[in-house]
């Protein structure tokens, strides 16, 4: 039986599971590379990984936009009969949740280097560089896009390890086939 690159009733396709899997991991290698290149010691390294850290921002962004635009061509796979109504629509919100914050955590990185007084150019992957958004560059809005931006990061990551734990719950507790669906795609038969 051949795999299918869109969902069907009970799966999520091919191109879903990769931008799902890829941008999960993304995310959570965007927090951990956040977190060290603010701690680590030389100015040189520090500078390079803020170089990756924002070409892997970008990335991201266009992934995730990307992910929307499959998702609303496409809709995800039904619930098990044993997800609850309480379940049922908080569900939704969770993945509309984790869907705004991977796309304002990239934007406010965006709008932290646009405001920026440093005036270092962006250049995602060293391929071409990024236009600033048009916004005022001064300490202040440095300040607050620094704040947003790092807000944003912990409430994205504590969203992604709510949504981890609920898919482990699902597979170990509860038994459904919930996690599953995203890790075994459809076929083109169901």
């Amino acid at each position: 039986m051949q795999t299918s690159i869109t969902n069907t009733p009970t799966r999520y396709g091919w191109a879903m599971i990769v931008l799902h899997w890829l941008i999960g991991i993304i995310f959570i290698g965007q927090f951990v590379l956040g977190y060290v290149m603010v701690r680590i010691e030389s100015q040189r390294t520090s500078f390079e990984l803020i170089q990756l850290h924002k070409s892997f921002g970008f990335l991201l962004l266009g992934l995730i936009i990307l992910r929307i635009a499959w998702r609303l061509g496409n809709a995800a796979p039904a619930l098990p009969a044993s997800v609850g109504t309480l379940e049922r629509r908080t569900a939704p919100l969770a993945h509309f949740a984790l869907y705004a914050f991977q796309v304002a955590l990239p934007l406010s990185g965006w709008a932290l280097v646009s405001v920026s007084t440093l005036e270092i150019p962006t250049m995602p992957f060293n391929l071409f560089v990024m236009p600033n958004l048009p916004l005022t560059e001064s300490d202040a809005s440095e300040s607050f896009w620094t704040s947003a931006h790092w807000y944003l990061a912990y409430a994205g990551i504590a969203l992604v390890a709510l949504h981890i734990a609920a898919a482990l719950r699902h597979h170990f507790l509860l038994r459904d086939a919930v996690l599953t669906r995203i890790i075994t795609p459809s076929s083109s038969g169901e």
